[in-house]
């Protein structure tokens, strides 16, 4: 018996020295080397995708001759159009299921798999052939960019992005990190790639998170945190716990009832 009693302290003490190692994020990352550390470094680019709305701003230095690209601003009640300012709007196009986007003047551009920067390009290449004597100036900007967390975060909701780049460090900083109860080994990002439904899984505790091709988010992206086992635990225990109460007030019910049913009976027998 003594013995038992001492294995189950033992178990008990490493079990809380190993739970921290389960809440720690890019455990070891200050013992990988240089040529390591290098290997983790990756660039990204957002692309663009169906059902994204795009602002389009074009710009020349005669204002005149870029009327027909750019529609005039409206009120912020008109759809179509993004605020830029409390006074300025510009016109917003959706990326068709088809990929493509309808330009004045120009018609139907691909825009769906092309970064910003060469959608650019694209639209500068075209208006070229209407406008002479210099470069026009094109901006873009993706205005739907979002991503949503769930579960085992402090803040869970939709994250709507500015710059149209996030990592998921920075997404789950800005809702205000995962509670103690998550489960930082697998977290599931769900990403839908043309149509189809494709998953991952992130260990936050592992620096090669930094390789992963989940590491940065795509617009539409939806991260899941699943509870780790002692909250699985607990709500299990809980439940059961919940379910015995259930039984045992109904069985008490029960029990009220015949005795209340069995005592009218007696009652009206000894009249």
């Amino acid at each position: 018996m003594k013995s038992k009693l001492v294995s189950a302290l033992l178990l008990t003490f490493l079990l809380s020295c190993s739970a921290p190692k389960d809440v720690l994020y890019f455990q070891g990352l200050d013992n990988l080397t240089h040529e390591q550390l290098a290997q983790l470094n990756q660039t990204y680019s957002s692309r663009i995708v169906a059902n994204d709305i795009l602002a389009i701003s074009v710009s020349f230095w005669d204002a005149t001759a870029i009327l027909p690209f750019n529609p005039p601003a409206t009120s912020r009640l008109t759809p179509g159009i993004a605020e830029v300012s409390p006074t300025e709007y510009l016109p917003t196009y959706l990326v068709d299921t088809d990929g493509s986007i309808t330009f004045p003047v120009i018609g139907k551009v691909q825009a769906a798999g092309l970064s910003k920067q060469e959608l650019i390009d694209s639209l500068k290449e075209k208006i070229a052939h209407y406008i002479k004597g210099g470069d026009v100036s094109v901006s873009i900007s993706i205005i739907n960019y979002k991503v949503t967390l769930m579960g085992e975060v402090a803040r869970p909701g939709a994250l709507t992005i500015r710059n149209e780049k996030i990592s998921i460090i920075d997404a789950i900083g800005q809702c205000g990190d995962l509670t103690i109860n998550g489960n930082r080994k697998n977290i599931l990002v769900i990403r839908d790639n043309n149509g189809v439904k494709e998953f991952g899984r992130i260990d936050l505790t592992d620096p090669a998170i930094f390789t992963s091709p989940y590491y940065y988010l795509r617009q539409n992206d939806m991260i899941y945190i699943e509870p780790n086992r002692a909250k699985q635990k607990n709500a299990r225990y809980s439940q059961a716990q919940s379910y015995n109460v259930t039984v045992f007030s109904t069985i008490l019910s029960t029990v009220s009832v015949v005795s209340t049913v069995v005592l009218a009976i007696i009652t009206a027998n000894k009249k």
